[in-house]
């Protein structure tokens, strides 16, 4: 397909595709579709995303001595510019899916027609929002055991939680770390019973009820956490080296909400075995989307799927207009993507 690339006196372009999100998915996106011939616009809100909040990255295939998350990031977004796809900085503000091409306003002020759209807006980690921790994120404050866990090899560490990711973020812990404090804030968990029970069975997890993690104590690294009991209010100081948050994370899709299928928790849904979404044209791919891994590789691996997802479709799609603006090949994908019933 030719790519389309143009811009008017109305403030208003019209791009082949158009990438929201600029992690490992939208990124990896990027590549591909740059490589496909069609200039991808990248619209980046928190360039990065989660991987600049981290230290090193040591689970990255092609690095093997490990690589710190902030360079990571910027050694794709070289190769995605390399390519061909152009990177801009902006949010998006409003979307509009009712005709093709849909019409993205970035900034409440700026108009980009797009052929086909890839979601990466990615999720957003919750944060306990006490003193010390946005300073102390990659200097032992984490959110999350996979990644960071072997750093902490014979040492002392909290999880704040009490759902199934915290008690499963604890249980990963314990293949490393000498001890694991399981701190809630209530006198009972919310995670499954079978993982209650592994956890209630394995003699380095402790657990810390009815209690709330008021500060965290360093300077240039976790050295304790300041403590309050809910029942009885009294405070006491537990000397850790490190503090997992595993309150949930909140997806970053509002602004598709009443357009696109989501959960109950806010994560796009898709077609099995795809990215599409249940609008033909408009893909997914990253932690925005209902998946359980996390991992910016596993959002790389989505971002090329993606690509290829939008690449393919928009090859089969030739964009002839009809009466109420959609092709017959639009339609036939619209009515394919409304009988799986996502």
């Amino acid at each position: 397909m030719k790519n389309t690339s143009s811009t008017n006196s109305t403030n208003t372009e019209h791009r082949a595709v158009v990438i929201i999100g600029s992690g490992p998915a939208g990124l990896t996106a990027a590549i591909y579709t740059a490589r496909a011939n069609l200039a991808p616009l990248v619209i980046q809100g928190a360039p990065g995303g989660q991987l600049n909040t981290a230290m090193i990255v040591e689970n990255y295939p092609g690095f093997a001595d490990g690589i710190a998350g902030p360079e990571l990031i910027q050694n794709i977004e070289r190769q995605a510019i390399r390519m061909g796809a152009e990177l801009r900085n902006g949010s998006l503000t409003e979307v509009d899916f009712d005709r093709h091409p849909f019409r993205l306003t970035l900034d409440s002020n700026k108009t980009v027609l797009a052929d086909a759209l890839i979601v990466a807006t990615g999720a957003t980690a919750k944060h306990l929002g006490v003193k010390n921790e946005q300073r102390l994120i990659g200097h032992g404050v984490s959110v999350c055991a996979t990644c960071d866990g072997a750093f902490y090899r014979d040492r002392e560490v909290a999880v704040v939680g009490g759902g199934d990711v915290a008690i499963e973020e604890a249980l990963f812990l314990t293949r490393f770390a000498s001890k694991v404090y399981v701190i809630h804030r209530r006198r009972g968990l919310r995670a499954t019973k079978l993982v209650q029970e592994r956890a209630f069975a394995n003699n380095k997890i402790t657990f810390v009820w009815n209690t709330v993690v008021t500060d965290i104590l360093g300077d240039e690294e976790v050295t304790g956490l300041q403590l309050k009991n809910a029942v009885t209010e009294k405070t006491s100081t537990l000397p850790v080296s490190g503090m997992f948050v595993a309150i949930g994370h909140q997806p970053d899709t509002e602004v598709f909400r009443g357009w696109l299928k989501m959960n109950e928790r806010g994560y796009i849904l898709t077609v099995p075995d795809s990215t599409q979404t249940n609008l033909p044209g408009v893909f997914v791919c990253g932690d925005v989307q209902a998946k359980a891994y996390r991992q910016a590789v596993t959002a790389a691996g989505t971002g090329c799927m993606a690509a290829i997802d939008a690449e393919r479709w928009l090859a089969e799609n030739e964009f002839s207009q009809s009466e109420d603006g959609q092709s017959p090949k639009e339609k036939e994908s619209k009515e394919l993507a409304e009988s799986l019933k996502i």
